[in-house]
């Protein structure tokens, strides 16, 4: 199935890589990809509470930090793992329109 996913490192989940249009792959690879994704999908939520459990930790030092270069770069972060986050839910919403999601 890896030759339909690539390892996207900044989210942290294999995501589509469909080098067709979505109907012209057969109806056993379309529902082959899709029960992959269903099963990468599935792992979503979990990967977003361990990022919001970072986020925390991080505002939990920026409440702390006196520096102010360090409090930009703690910021910068937060910043960087929410835009994750939102990331995250915009390919946990993508379900059977999988094909659509990625030619867009």
């Amino acid at each position: 199935m890896n030759e339909f996913f690539s390892e996207d490192v900044r989210l942290g989940i294999p995501i589509p890589n469909l080098e067709l249009g979505w109907d012209e792959y057969s109806e056993i690879e379309q529902q082959s990809i899709l029960f992959y994704w269903e099963k990468i999908r599935g792992k979503i939520p979990d990967r977003i509470a361990e990022l919001e459990k970072i986020i925390n930790q991080k505002q939990a030092e920026l409440s702390d930090e006196g520096n102010f270069e360090r409090s930009c770069q703690l910021n910068s972060e937060i910043s960087e793992l929410a835009s994750i986050i939102n990331d995250l839910w915009l390919w946990y919403r993508t379900h059977q329109d999988i094909g659509t999601k990625v030619h867009q």
